[in-house]
Formats: C-alpha cells, sequence, structure tokens
C-alpha cells in the first residue's frame, strides 16, 4: 500500500476520490421518492433493511448519532407507520426497532429510481469508463464498509 500521505500522484487521487464520491451522493439525496423524510430517516430505514431489527442503541451507534437522537427519529419513523417497535427477546426494558412493509416498499422505489438516474448518467461513459466504473463498484463497496 503506498503512503498516501506523501505521495503526490495518491494524494490527488484521494482528494478526486473524496470530492467525487460526496458530489455524486449530494445528487442521489435529490433522487428521494419522499421528501416528508429526512436523509437521516432515510438512511435508519436502510441501516433496518440491511441489519435487519436493532434497539434504538444499536441504532444510534450504526448510524453515528446520539442516542436520545435516534429515539426521536424511531419515534417519528413510528409515527409515519414506517417502523415498528416490539419487544425484546432478551431484555423487556429493550423495545427492538423494524421497518414495516410500507418502509420496505417505499426503500424499494427509492432504490429503483435512483438506480434508473445512475443507470441514465452511466449512458454518457464510453465502454472503457463502464468497465472502469463496474470494476471500481467492489472496491468501493469495500470502502464504505470498512
Amino acid at each position: 500500500m503506498p503512503d498516501l500521505i506523501h505521495d503526490g500522484d495518491s494524494a490527488a487521487a484521494v482528494s478526486s476520490l473524496r470530492s467525487a464520491v460526496m458530489l455524486l451522493g449530494r445528487r442521489l439525496k435529490h433522487q428521494r421518492v419522499d421528501e416528508s423524510l429526512s436523509p437521516t430517516e432515510m438512511s435508519v430505514l436502510g441501516t433496518l433493511a440491511r441489519c435487519g431489527s436493532a434497539t434504538p442503541g444499536e441504532l444510534a451507534r450504526k448510524e453515528h448519532v446520539q442516542p436520545p437522537s435516534m429515539t426521536r427519529i424511531v419515534a417519528l419513523l413510528e409515527a409515519k407507520g414506517l417502523v415498528r417497535l416490539e419487544p425484546h427477546p432478551d431484555d423487556r426494558r429493550q423495545k427492538m426497532v423494524s421497518q414495516t412493509e410500507q418502509a420496505e416498499a417505499m426503500l424499494a422505489e427509492s432504490r429503483s429510481k435512483r438506480n434508473a438516474w445512475l443507470t441514465t448518467l452511466a449512458e454518457g461513459l464510453d465502454e472503457d469508463e463502464w468497465e472502469t466504473l463496474r470494476n471500481a463498484a467492489p472496491v468501493l463497496e469495500k470502502l464504505a464498509h470498512l
């Protein structure tokens, strides 16, 4: 692995990657199905879709927010019919948060809309660029989860 701090080419590549990922992420956030949900609320639903049911404390850690903030987010999502709270199987003091079928359908529609938008963008790439992007996707996925 190159020394990214001292290698000028690598540092420039990291800077370019950061900038591109941030811009693409912002543009993707605008491709929402439900404008009434905040990006944080959408992120919590996405985490539940990927990881399954969790306690509010576990969600707070995964989303990098304080537990009281997650309690408010979960309450908002529950009021919108997107999550349900159920008793924890091992600890009666805890609740488990899980997504509802309404949330699953909304997330599926959102993924479809964002995929269609990205597909339209990708149509502007030439064959070599598209091949490079296909090869980079697993690496970007790995970076996102490190």
